[in-house]
């Protein structure tokens, strides 16, 4: 079973990214930073982490406002530095883990929090800023796995303290009950007290930072309960987002101890670093991650589309889904295999597409919304399609429906309907 080994929680100002890439040790301005985060460093060497938990917020760079999210949970396999305008950081990218993504998914969507889940997106200074200096890379890879929780925290509304205080508790109940013998270090990022606007910008509140800091250790129900506004008049509105280190702190026993603690204000936001480790074993309590699809694979010929399906089959739905693009689509009906080949899919999933294999494209990964999008780009009906998955012709499942009529999602710029031709594959 998963063990959680402790939480770490760490500012993720990108001061900390700029002092390292400019390799800033030594500069009496910069030196505490590296300080604060040595102590973060030596316990994970010391402890071997499988995988680090992120709990982080995305600063508008791979998360926009067409479609915000209050809980974001990332399920892919590879995780790169985020360009935030000026290009891309020169670090490796971090390898996910989607199995142990998708267990937390299923636990915490079962726990009703309504997650959403995201993947091929890169990640920005609210994750590489703190990860720079709590872990070490040797230039390809990091010496743990991670998965990142994105916070919507910046456009209101936002969630509450008391419900990250609670995702946190489901949180445990989610890592605790994956079956494999992982260790999970859980890290909160974000804070502490700091404006980034308006005319209150450049406010800092030190005494609330360490305040916050002794409540977080000793009394997170009391900061749980604070509103927004209070933690803004207290610590800034852009402060406010240490809320995401209640997440942290529900996933960890009542009691705890702290390892370490540092706080230094050289700028525009007070930068902590804390380690925390269980001062009790708190009980282990059930997941009731799989009770929803229990029993599913009883259903013949039935696909669920999982959060693990959704990760094999990317490349195959993504290069369906363009399809949604005049200009893809031209392309493709153009030249398919340059579009193949642009898209990087392999000779598999190419074959796939070929064929107009709909079956095959379901069982591989794909999802049928984007099948009915190529349906309608080459100009198959659904019927067709539902037939060929049935392994019938068309005159046979139609015989099974009320009526014999032909439809497609396909708007009024498609080409000829080739719905004469009566194979169960076009």
């Amino acid at each position: 079973m998963a063990t959680i080994i402790g939480g770490i929680a760490a500012s993720h100002t990108p001061t900390i990214g700029f002092a390292f890439d400019r390799d800033k040790r030594d500069d009496p301005v910069w030196a505490p930073i590296f300080s604060a985060f040595a102590p973060v460093q030596q316990w994970l060497d010391a402890k071997k982490p499988d995988v680090l938990l992120m709990i982080y917020n995305d600063h508008i760079t791979s998360f926009f406002f067409d479609h915000y999210s209050a809980f974001a949970l990332g399920t892919g396999e590879q995780w790169a530095p985020a360009d935030e305008g000026g290009g891309a950081r020169a670090l490796p990218p971090a390898q996910g883990d989607p199995a142990f993504a998708a267990h937390l998914g299923r636990s915490l969507m079962a726990d009703e929090f309504d997650m959403s889940f995201f993947q091929q997106r890169p990640l920005d200074h609210g994750c590489f800023s703190p990860l720079s200096v709590l872990s070490r890379h040797d230039g390809k890879t990091w010496p743990q796995r991670l998965v990142p929780l994105q916070i919507g925290v910046l456009q209101f509304p936002i969630p509450t303290a008391r419900r990250c205080f609670k995702l946190g508790q489901a949180l445990r109940r989610a890592i605790e009950s994956y079956p494999q013998d992982i260790k999970v270090a859980i890290v909160a990022t974000g804070g502490l007290s700091h404006q980034v606007h308006g005319e209150r910008a450049g406010f800092n509140n030190t005494e609330w930072d360490q305040r916050f800091l002794d409540l977080f250790e000793t009394d997170p129900e009391q900061l749980a309960a604070l509103t927004h506004a209070q933690y803004a008049e207290l610590g800034g509105l852009e402060g406010s987002e240490v809320i995401m280190w209640l997440v942290m702190r529900g996933a960890l026993a009542r009691r705890v101890n702290c390892l370490h603690r540092s706080y230094y204000l050289p700028s525009m936001a007070g930068i902590a670093t804390a380690i925390y480790e269980n001062a009790e074993e708190p009980p282990r309590e059930p997941s009731r991650a799989d009770e929803q699809l229990a029993g599913i694979e009883h259903l013949p010929g039935t696909y669920p589309f999982t959060i693990e399906r959704g990760v094999q089959g990317y490349r195959v739905n993504a290069f369906l889904h363009e399809l949604i693009v005049p200009e893809r689509r031209a392309a493709f009906l153009a030249d398919e295999e340059t579009e193949y080949e642009r898209a990087a899919l392999s000779e598999a999933e190419r074959d796939l597409i070929r064929r107009r294999d709909w079956r095959g494209l379901i069982r591989y990964g794909a999802i049928f919304f984007v099948l009915e999008k190529l349906g309608a780009v080459v100009g198959v009906s659904n019927l067709h399609i539902y037939a060929a998955m049935r392994g019938e012709t068309l005159e046979a499942f139609q015989a099974t429906r009320n009526t014999k009529a032909l439809y497609s999602v396909a708007g009024e710029g498609a080409g000829p309907l080739n719905w004469d031709d009566k194979s169960p594959t076009r």
